[in-house]
């Protein structure tokens, strides 16, 4: 009887020290319950990454001709080149700018069916989107600039309406639209690939670019080589030249021919 007595005040004591840890403690209270009682596994869902295709869906209002059926002119052939041509650009930039090369894959279509629709040069387009935000698509500066070609989404904001919004800048197909339609309309209006250059990076007004276009000039010279099939050095410093260019050349003198037609006969304007 005093040994049972003993062991019962013994479990007595336990019991109180034990429920005024967990008063204190309530963690260990769970932890002690879910190892009294585990509770039944759950089955392992996969998570799956979205496909890389996803990121380049454009809103339907982008959807243009660029990806129809219709029969290619003779200048849209010029201006979208071959598909190897196209894949020497690709791999080349793929590996100038450490970007995947099915993410460049499709950034290089997307500038080269862009091309087609508003009728610029796309290694022009590429190298603006290069030299802007090394093809970084969700790139922003410190004033606003979005994407890959670093638009002011608040400044052109209408043209961003008819696909959702601004917040359509960080979308890959729609920056690209857009861009190219105001660096388009910037080399229309200055008469001069280097004009519109200086006016698209905000130096209009200024007596130098501080050697914006002398660089994208020399970005576009390569990719033009390597759309040739020539060997261009993917480590070639991409701050080629810190001397402006003249801002009323003609755009022969870059080595650039850009076909722009009437307002009235280009595609989707």
């Amino acid at each position: 009887m005093t040994t049972a007595q003993h062991t019962l005040t013994v479990f007595g004591i336990s019991a109180l020290a034990l429920i005024a840890l967990l008063m204190f403690r309530p963690d260990l209270g769970k932890q002690l319950t879910h190892s009294l009682f585990p509770l039944p596994m759950a089955e392992a869902q996969a998570v799956e990454a979205p496909a890389l295709s996803a990121l380049m869906e454009a809103p339907a209002s982008v959807q243009t001709a660029a990806a129809s059926d219709t029969p290619l002119t003779k200048e849209e052939k010029a201006l979208l080149g071959t598909q190897k041509q196209q894949q020497w650009v690709t791999n080349w930039l793929s590996k100038r700018y450490r970007v995947a090369n099915d993410a460049t894959n499709m950034l290089v279509s997307t500038a080269y069916l862009t091309a087609r629709e508003i009728k610029l040069d796309p290694l022009l387009i590429l190298a603006v989107m290069a030299i802007e935000s090394g093809l970084n698509p969700f790139a922003e500066s410190p004033v606003g600039a979005q994407g890959l070609m670093q638009v002011m989404s608040k400044v052109h904001h209408e043209r961003f309406q008819e696909m959702g919004g601004v917040q359509a800048a960080l979308n890959p197909v729609a920056n690209i639209r857009v861009g190219s339609l105001i660096l388009k309309d910037y080399v229309t209006r200055g008469g001069s690939v280097e004009a519109g250059l200086k006016t698209y990076v905000g130096a209009a007004n200024f007596a130098t670019d501080s050697g914006y276009g002398s660089r994208v000039l020399a970005e576009y010279r390569r990719l033009k080589q390597v759309s040739a099939g020539q060997r261009v050095p993917t480590t070639t410093p991409v701050m080629a030249s810190n001397t402006p260019a003249p801002a009323k050349a003609p755009a022969a003198e870059s080595g650039i021919t850009i076909k722009v037609l009437p307002h009235n006969e280009i595609a989707g304007l």
